[in-house]
């Protein structure tokens, strides 16, 4: 585990060692949103649109030179989601919370040990790769929108 950017992500919570104690007994950690980070929640059907593909497999490169940021991913709920981590953004207003909330104060988030890169379960999609490496949240917007304008437009 890398230890810096671990340590960093364990103290968005004020008890930093439960962080560690919980990626170390089941890979994934609840940690609180709003002050270090947020996420924007993104459906899967969304982010292929943006990328345009339906490889799977391709989205870990795709998203990194899209985002410039970490994503993790849950197939645990929604048929698929991905989470982009984003600096906080408290004084703007999101226009997609419909479609893709932006998820900050009084939300948690489930994040992966940083050496689950993989399936089965939430892993990573794209590493966080220093300390205080977040999407901007201008970026996600951007993706979004576009992926929406590409499902429109398959849908005519």
């Amino acid at each position: 585990m890398k230890t810096t950017v671990a340590d960093w992500l364990a103290h968005s919570q004020r008890a930093p060692e439960q962080a560690r104690r919980e990626w170390a007994d089941t890979g994934v950690a609840l940690l609180p949103l709003g002050h270090r980070f947020e996420a924007a929640r993104l459906p899967e059907r969304l982010v292929l649109a943006a990328m345009c593909t339906t490889d799977r497999k391709q989205l870990p490169a795709l998203l990194g030179r899209a985002l410039n940021g970490p994503v993790i991913y849950d197939n645990r709920t929604m048929g698929g989601t991905y989470y982009a981590l984003m600096r906080p953004r408290a004084d703007r207003a999101w226009t997609h919370q419909a479609v893709a909330p932006r998820l900050g104060a009084s939300d948690y988030l489930v994040v992966p040990r940083l050496d689950r890169k993989e399936p089965p379960g939430t892993h990573w999609t794209v590493l966080p790769r220093f300390e205080g490496d977040l999407c901007e949240p201008e970026t996600v917007t951007a993706l979004i929108a576009y992926g929406l304008s590409v499902s429109q437009g398959a849908q005519q």
